[in-house]
């Protein structure tokens, strides 16, 4: 049996890989700090996993984690641009240094593949109608440029030392176990949260701003793919739909799950906000046999349902 190891495992994509692996019979250990994690979302399968509790700057407790595992699924970082914004510091230990470190553990480990969870937030604000991994890269926040160099660290290591890694770009993600409580939360967690608190959803702009949702289960799909596909050591994919949704159609998605009226509260754009982020997926779909599965109105539902769930259960 392969071992499979997920850091950030406890956290949002994480958690949902993690239960994806076990649902399909595989070995598998979670590194997590449980910073921006939680335990909770691997109460389903706390008996089915190894867990440490660890940071993946830690050598020692990494070297142990990665010891015999065949594929490492590293979704540990501080995943958020406004975080970048105000301790860029931080985010680049938790981000580039702790990639570094997850690359060389994995190599000395000799663990065959290392699939890297990138960010969209690479591109930059670019006035186009799709991204493509061949387009230049422009970052315009702290975060994305760590990401940026965690991929170029990526690709130095399957080419310096034979691990094969592959990068994937995040679009903007959502489903199940997002947390929707930081002040650095993604955008629907937060309209839902606010919401379900009996509040109307801050925009930060005028609402025609753009991005391409994609949810979580079709994430999973594209790390497992990536897991194993041939040939494409050293690349880098755009994993979204292909599809653009603006902030206002957001709500109108939002309003009709809950069947109640919202009115925006619209404040100032935020520094290193992007404006339009949209994915040209070609490249996933050809090499990774990738193919997004949920549409956006069926994902949103299923959000939906899931943090009302909390609410009843009275875990917000």
């Amino acid at each position: 049996m392969r071992i499979f190891v997920v850091t950030g495992g406890a956290g949002f994509i994480g958690s949902n890989i993690v239960q994806r692996l076990v649902e399909r019979g595989d070995r598998v250990r979670v590194i997590d700090n449980l910073v921006s994690g939680h335990q909770a979302n691997l109460d389903s399968v706390r008996d089915d996993i190894d867990f440490i509790n660890a940071d993946i700057n830690d050598t020692l407790s990494l070297g142990a984690a990665l010891a015999g595992a065949d594929c490492v699924f590293h979704q540990a970082a501080l995943s958020s641009v406004q975080l970048g914004v105000e301790q860029p510091l931080r985010v680049n230990q938790a981000c580039v240094n702790g990639t570094l470190n997850v690359l060389d553990q994995a190599r000395r480990a000799g663990v065959r593949r290392v699939v890297f969870s990138s960010s969209s937030a690479v591109y930059g604000d670019r006035p186009c109608s799709a991204n493509r991994e061949t387009d230049i890269p422009m970052p315009i926040s702290p975060y994305a440029a760590a990401m940026l160099c965690c991929e170029n660290y990526c690709r130095a290591f399957s080419h310096s030392y034979g691990i094969e890694t592959v990068s994937l770009r995040y679009f903007n993600v959502f489903g199940p176990h997002q947390d929707p409580h930081t002040q650095y939360a993604a955008v629907i967690p937060q309209f839902i949260s606010r919401i379900l608190d009996f509040k109307q959803p801050i925009v930060f702009g005028d609402g025609t701003q753009s991005r391409d949702f994609v949810y979580v289960d079709d994430v999973v799909d594209a790390n497992l793919l990536a897991g194993d596909a041939e040939g494409i050591s050293g690349r880098t994919f755009n994993i979204a739909t292909g599809k653009p949704t603006n902030l206002l159609e957001l709500i109108l998605q939002l309003s009709d799950a809950l069947g109640i009226p919202l009115t925006p509260e619209f404040q100032d754009p935020r520094i290193g906000d992007i404006r339009t982020s949209l994915a040209d997926i070609t490249a996933a779909q050809k090499e990774l046999g990738f193919s997004p599965k949920t549409d956006f109105k069926t994902g949103i539902l299923k959000t939906v349902d899931y943090y009302k769930s909390l609410v009843l259960h009275g875990m917000t």
